[in-house]
């Protein structure tokens, strides 16, 4: 067996299914107890700053909230800075904002202006690519502060909501990693 086959193993056994949450009809992912899974967790912030590293990465940002959990370690691991990335409203100071829209309504992310610069190579980590709304904005908002996009690492890939293709042109050649695809 593959050290690939091992990883995504561990992780498929300790992602739990949630049926009807938060509303009927819809399988919820729950990842808490792959946080509570000392050996879980770790193998997957090793496999996130794995990214990190191969990307070439200055800097990551964890998109709010789950975002936080996963990319503050691998930051860490890498050796490389942390930036979050916040709902509008939530940071102090001087920040960038990016609108985007949602399937109802729209939302803004936000992220303290200081904290990217032109010299930086940013990795952007969430735990779930759904249909791609909130890492779009994420990469706009990257690039509005002068920094370089290294790429999108997400734990799950939700394949049948098209996120993947909505972030190609926004990647513009940066990779896309998937730890599982679903």
């Amino acid at each position: 067996m593959t050290e690939l086959t091992d990883l995504s193993t561990l992780l498929l056994s300790r992602i739990r299914d949630v049926a009807d949450h938060p509303e009927p009809g819809v399988m919820f992912k729950d990842i808490t107890p792959l946080l509570a899974d000392p050996a879980a967790f770790s193998a997957l912030s090793d496999a996130l700053a794995d990214i990190a590293r191969d990307t070439g990465a200055t800097k990551v940002v964890g998109l709010e909230a789950r975002g936080f959990i996963l990319g503050a370690p691998a930051a860490v691991r890498a050796g490389v800075g942390f930036i979050p990335v916040r709902k509008a409203g939530k940071l102090p100071g001087a920040t960038l904002s990016q609108a985007y829209d949602l399937e109802y309504g729209s939302a803004e992310i936000e992220v303290h202006a200081e904290d990217l610069s032109a010299g930086d190579r940013v990795l952007v980590v969430d735990d779930v690519l759904a249909t791609g709304g909130t890492a779009e904005a994420s990469l706009q908002l990257i690039r509005r502060a002068g920094a370089q996009v290294a790429g999108l690492a997400v734990l799950m890939e939700l394949g049948f909501l098209g996120g993947r293709a909505r972030l190609e042109p926004a990647l513009a050649g940066a990779p896309l990693k998937a730890l599982l695809t679903i």
